[in-house]
C-alpha cells in the first residue's frame, strides 16, 4: 500500500508540473452549430498540435504547426502553452459586390499564447471554428526577441485521414494555367509530369505539390478544402505531399535568394483554412475566405461599378488579329521609333473602325464596357526580351486615336476598358503607374486589366513571393486614388481580399478561355473552378464563345472550344463574376441573336445565389437572384458526360407568376460534333414549376426568370 501511494503521489507531481508547465494542457472549441471540433495541445516536445472532426468525423488527423526561420532555432518547437482566450463573433454585413446581399461572419474563436522558454518569446495561434470550416494563423507581437526575422519555411501540416480523391493543379510558383487532374492522393507523384504543360512562365518545385485551393472528396463522402485568406505581405502557400502519410504541408514561395519571407513584429501570416461538409454545395457556398479578411478600407465606393464587357480580344488570341502594329522592327526601343513612318501590317486589331464596331455592339445591346488590347506602342517585342523599359502605357499607336474612341464610346453611353500589360517588368510598371493610372482619369477610363506575363523583372523573383504579392495590392490602392478598378490577370491567386479592397474586381489567376484557343481545357475543368480557383474570389474567365469550332478562321491554324453553345452561356451564372466578358466577335454574335439575348439579360451582381446540386468534377447548376429586382436566372453545366438535371423552381417567391426562357442543348447537340445546336423554350412558371433538362456531353443550360406582366401572362403559355 505504502508503495502505490508513493506512485500515486508521484503522479499526481508530474501531472500537476505538466499542467503548470503547459505541455500536456489542451483547448478545444466547437463551432456554432456543434458540427465541427478543434483540438489543440502542445505535445512533451514542445510542438503545437491541432486536429479537427466533422459531425464525430476526423477530418484532420493530429497536424503539427510552426515556422523555421534563418539563422535562428525557429518557431517549432520547446513551446509551453502559455495563455488560451476563447470569444464567439457574431455579425452580418454587405459586400459592394458579390453572390449575396448579406454574409453573416460567425465563429468561435480560440487564441492559444506560447512561450518559448529558451528564447524568451511569444507567438499567438488564432483560430476561427465558423460552421463550415476553419481559419488560422500566426501572429508575432512586438517583443525584443522576435523582432525582425526571415522564414525558411513555414511548417503548418494538414494531415489528412486517407487516400483522398483529389482535384489538383501542379504546385508552381508562377503559373496556375494548368488543366486540373483528378486522382487518389498517392498517385500525385505518378501523374504530376504529365500534368505540367507548357507556359510562358513556370517554375514546378516538387513531385507532389500543388496549389491552393485544393478540392478533395473522402472515400466517405467528406468534402474537404484547403485553402488561405487574406495573403498581405507575405508569400504564396503551397502544399507539399508527404504520399506515404497523406500529410500536406505549407510550402511558400521563395525569393530570388531562396528566402521565404521577411517580417517585422507585430504581424501575422495569412489565415490557413479548411473547409468541410458531407454536401458539395456547402463548399460553394461558403464565405470563410472573405469572412477572414477585413472590412472595406473604402469610406466611398459608388465608383466601383460590376461590369459587363466585350473587346478586341479573341481574335488577337485565336491569331487572325495582332497586338502589334507593324512587321518591320525586329526590336524597339520606346520614345525613338517613329511609327509614324512604319508600315502597317494590316492585321491590327485595334484600330479604329474595328474598336468602333465594337463600341456599336455595345451600346445596341446595352454593355458596358469595351476592353481593347494593343493599342499602346512597344508590342513588336515585348515578350520574352527580358526587356526592363518594356510599355509606357500612355502612348498609342498612329491608329488608335484615344480622345476620339473615348469621346465616341461616352456619346453612345459605353466606356472603354484599359488594357496595361507588364511583361513582367514590374519595376517599369511602378515606375509608369501614377501617370498611366491618370491618363485613364484624364481620358474617361475607370477599369483596367493589367497583366504579367512572361518571368518577372526584377530577374529570379517569382509571381507568387512576398514582393510580387506586395505589388499586386500596391496598383490595387493607388488605383483606388484614381477611382479605378483592377482586373489583374497572372497575378497571384485571391484569397478574398476583395473584401477589403472591392476595385480588385476580378483575377485571372487560372486557365481561362484563351486556352481553348490553344489546345482546348478538359470539359469538367469549369466544374471545378467554383471548387478550387473561385474559393478566393471571383475569376475574369472570359466565356461567351459561340463559334466553338473558330470556323471564323478560316484556313489559319485553330483549336475548337470543348463546350457546347448553351453550356457558354450556362457559365455566366456558374462561374461568379463582378465581371463577364462576352468574349467572342461581333459577327459571331451577330449569327445567334437569340441566344446573345440570355447574355444581354444576365445580371452580373446578385441579392442571392442557390447552390441547387453540385459535384466537384461532375457537374454543377446554380440559381442566382439579380440585385435589386425579383429575376432569377439559373444555369446548369456538365462535364463530359451527358445528364438531365432535375429541380424544382421552389427558390421563386411564392404566388409570384414568372416568364421562364431556357436556353439549352438540341436534341442531337455534342461538344465535339454539334456544338452549336441549342434550343430556346419559354412558358410560365411558378416556385411549385419542376424542371427536366438535358445537357449534352459538355453541355449546359441557361435559363432566365422573369417577373411576369399582366401582359406577359395573357401572351405566354405555361410551362410544359
Amino acid at each position: 500500500m505504502r508503495n502505490m501511494k508513493a506512485i500515486c503521489t508521484k503522479l499526481a507531481c508530474f501531472l500537476l508540473v505538466l499542467l503548470v508547465s503547459g505541455v500536456a494542457m489542451a483547448e478545444e472549441i466547437i463551432s456554432p452549430n456543434g458540427q465541427l471540433q478543434l483540438n489543440f495541445s502542445v505535445n512533451a516536445q514542445g510542438e503545437p498540435v491541432y486536429e479537427l472532426s466533422y459531425k464525430g468525423k476526423p477530418v484532420i488527423n493530429p497536424s503539427k504547426l510552426g515556422l523555421e526561420l534563418k539563422n535562428d532555432p525557429g518557431l517549432m518547437n520547446g513551446f509551453m502553452l502559455a495563455d488560451a482566450k476563447t470569444s464567439t463573433f457574431d455579425e452580418t454585413w454587405e459586400p459592394v459586390w458579390g453572390e449575396v446581399k448579406q454574409i453573416r461572419n460567425h465563429y468561435n474563436e480560440l487564441a492559444v499564447t506560447l512561450n518559448q522558454k529558451a528564447q524568451d518569446r511569444n507567438i499567438i495561434i488564432r483560430f476561427r471554428l465558423f460552421d463550415d470550416g476553419m481559419g488560422f494563423r500566426y501572429e508575432f507581437p512586438l517583443q525584443k526577441n522576435l523582432n525582425y526575422f526571415v522564414i525558411k519555411e513555414e511548417r503548418t501540416q494538414f494531415a489528412m485521414t486517407g487516400d483522398h480523391t483529389a482535384f489538383w493543379i501542379p504546385g508552381d510558383y508562377d503559373t496556375q494555367e494548368y488543366d486540373y487532374t483528378e486522382s487518389k492522393l498517392s498517385e500525385i507523384r505518378g501523374l504530376m509530369k504529365g500534368a505540367i504543360t507548357p507556359n510562358s512562365s513556370q517554375t514546378p518545385f516538387s513531385p507532389t505539390g500543388v496549389q491552393t485551393s485544393l478540392q478533395m472528396k473522402t472515400a466517405d463522402g467528406l468534402y474537404i478544402n484547403l485553402h488561405e485568406a487574406a495573403l498581405v505581405d507575405y508569400s504564396c502557400m503551397h502544399l507539399n505531399l508527404d504520399d506515404k502519410n497523406f500529410v500536406f504541408e505549407s510550402w511558400l514561395t521563395p525569393d530570388a535568394v531562396g528566402d521565404k519571407g521577411y517580417l517585422q513584429a507585430p504581424c501575422t501570416s495569412p489565415w490557413r483554412t479548411v473547409i468541410v461538409s458531407d454536401d458539395a454545395r456547402d463548399i460553394l457556398a461558403s464565405k470563410i475566405t472573405l469572412n477572414l479578411n477585413e472590412p472595406c478600407a473604402y469610406e466611398d465606393v459608388s465608383w466601383i461599378k460590376p461590369v459587363k464587357y466585350v473587346g478586341v480580344w479573341w481574335e488577337m488570341i485565336a491569331g487572325k488579329s495582332t497586338w502589334a502594329y507593324t512587321d518591320d522592327l525586329p526590336s524597339i526601343k520606346l520614345g525613338e521609333v517613329d511609327y509614324s513612318k512604319m508600315k502597317p501590317n494590316g492585321r491590327h486589331g485595334a484600330t479604329n473602325e474595328n474598336v468602333k464596331k465594337y463600341i456599336d455592339f455595345a451600346a445596341e445591346h446595352g454593355l458596358d464596357q469595351v476592353l481593347v488590347e494593343g493599342w499602346n506602342e512597344g508590342w513588336e517585342d515585348w515578350f520574352g526580351k527580358s526587356k526592363d523599359y518594356v510599355f509606357d502605357f500612355v502612348t498609342p499607336y498612329p491608329d488608335f486615336d484615344v480622345k476620339m474612341l473615348n469621346e465616341y464610346a461616352r456619346s453612345k453611353g459605353v466606356k472603354l476598358m484599359m488594357h496595361h500589360e507588364t511583361s513582367g517588368s514590374v519595376r517599369n510598371y511602378e515606375r509608369h503607374m501614377d501617370k498611366a493610372y491618370q491618363f485613364m482619369a484624364d481620358n474617361g477610363y475607370n477599369a483596367v486589366k493589367s497583366g504579367y506575363v512572361g518571368d518577372m523583372i526584377p530577374r529570379g523573383e517569382h509571381h507568387y513571393g512576398q514582393w510580387l504579392n506586395n505589388h499586386y495590392l500596391y496598383a490595387v490602392k493607388k488605383a483606388a486614388d484614381y477611382k479605378i478598378c483592377v482586373n489583374a490577370h497572372e497575378a497571384v491567386r485571391p484569397t478574398g481580399l476583395c473584401r477589403t479592397y472591392p476595385n480588385l474586381i476580378g483575377n485571372e489567376s487560372a486557365r481561362g478561355t484563351e486556352y481553348e484557343a490553344f489546345g482546348g481545357s478538359k470539359p469538367f475543368h469549369t466544374t471545378l473552378l467554383p471548387f478550387n480557383r473561385l474559393i478566393g474570389g471571383p475569376m475574369d474567365y472570359t466565356p461567351g464563345i459561340f463559334d466553338t469550332k473558330l470556323d471564323f478562321m478560316g484556313d489559319l491554324p485553330h483549336g475548337q472550344v470543348q463546350t457546347t453553345l448553351a453550356k457558354q452561356l450556362a457559365l455566366y451564372v456558374t462561374l461568379y463574376s463582378p465581371l463577364q466578358m462576352a468574349a467572342d466577335l461581333v459577327e459571331n454574335y451577330e449569327k445567334h441573336m437569340d441566344a446573345f439575348q440570355f447574355i444581354k439579360d444576365v445580371a452580373v451582381d446578385w441579392d442571392d445565389s442557390k447552390y441547387i446540386e453540385a459535384e466537384p468534377g461532375d457537374y454543377i447548376t446554380v440559381a442566382r437572384k439579380a440585385k435589386g429586382t425579383g429575376n432569377w436566372f439559373v444555369g446548369g453545366i456538365t462535364d463530359e458526360n451527358a445528364r438531365t438535371a432535375n429541380f424544382t423552381l421552389d427558390f421563386l417567391e411564392p404566388g409570384k407568376q414568372y416568364v421562364a426562357t431556357l436556353y439549352a442543348d438540341g436534341k442531337d447537340a455534342d461538344y465535339k460534333e454539334n456544338p452549336t445546336s441549342y434550343q430556346i423554350k419559354k412558358g410560365i412558371v411558378t416556385g411549385k414549376t419542376k424542371m427536366s433538362v438535358k445537357e449534352a456531353r459538355s453541355g449546359g443550360f441557361a435559363l432566365s426568370l422573369i417577373e411576369a406582366t399582366p401582359a406577359d401572362k395573357k401572351a405566354v403559355k405555361k410551362w410544359r
